[in-house]
């Protein structure tokens, strides 16, 4: 379990935790003087950590937060090492005064990490060259709260006003007029057509499992907002919902940018809202 601090004043610490052995047995089990985690590694921000990453079948972590748009990449350091180290950091074309850019890892084709602040500037970046391999092309510059891999070609984009839209990064980049200089593939992002949500609200999202073997828009998508409208949707039918809910979510927020709604992976059909 990786952890990180989101002070403002620097010196944030990023630590890797071993879970106690009391929550890794299956048995019932009685009092164990064992419970707290374990620190196996840690380092230093000089930046507060909104969002963190884990880059799958690797020893990297990606994370984001203020003041601006850039992406740190952390190395969680061999067995004879302590010591979690910043080995990179990605920066973003006008990423100066931006908000923080929300973040997304995959490793199917190579480590990437899907990353923006607002629709206008989504990007895919291989993470260990710092390549950019894909950009999405939308002049819309609304606010992300959120974004997922689907699968390996398909992404889902969350806006901070509760709209959802999706990308595939294998289609071809549409056209930016004459003379435009195309430096790396762009592709469309197609608005998904959702019930109008509340206004004033700020929504986020959690993208869940769906069975297995199946295509990537049957996996259910969570919605929730500021003022704690829960709803769960269908990529096949987004024009409505398929349940929704009210959950008491503390109003009005100042922390509201740190909502979040999440499946468990482990427990079918439920829900964790936290922020």
């Amino acid at each position: 379990v990786c952890v990180a601090g989101y002070g403002q004043s620097g010196g944030n610490e990023i630590l890797q935790l071993l879970p106690p052995p009391t929550l890794q047995v299956k048995e019932t089990q009685g009092l164990c003087p064992e419970r707290d985690f374990k620190v196996e590694c840690g380092g230093f921000s000089n930046r507060p950590v909104y969002s963190l990453k884990h880059v799958p079948d690797t020893s990297l972590l990606v994370t984001s937060g203020p003041p601006d748009s850039s992406l740190q990449v952390w190395q969680v350091s061999a067995e004879d090492s302590d010591v979690i180290k910043s080995v990179s950091a990605i920066p973003t074309e006008n990423g100066t005064g931006q908000p923080w850019a929300k973040i997304a890892t995959i490793s199917a084709r190579a480590p990437w990490v899907l990353h923006g602040s607002r629709l206008s500037s989504v990007q895919i970046t291989e993470v260990e060259s710092r390549k950019n391999v894909y950009m999405a092309a939308s002049r819309n510059s609304e606010e992300l709260s959120g974004l997922a891999f689907l699968d390996c070609n398909v992404l889902l984009l969350c806006c901070a006003q509760g709209q959802l839209c999706l990308a595939d990064v294998r289609q071809p980049h549409s056209p930016l007029g004459a003379g435009a200089c195309v430096r790396q593939p762009q592709s469309p992002l197609e608005a998904v057509s959702v019930p109008s949500a509340p206004c004033g609200e700020r929504w986020c999202m959690g993208v869940g499992r769906g069975p297995q073997g199946s295509d990537s828009s049957s996996q259910p998508v969570a919605l929730l907002s500021s003022g704690g409208h829960l709803t769960l949707t269908d990529l096949r039918k987004t024009s409505e919902f398929l349940a929704s809910a009210k959950c008491r979510v503390p109003s009005p927020s100042l922390g509201v940018e740190f909502l979040c709604v999440s499946w468990a992976p482990a427990l079918e059909g439920c829900l964790a809202v936290s922020g």
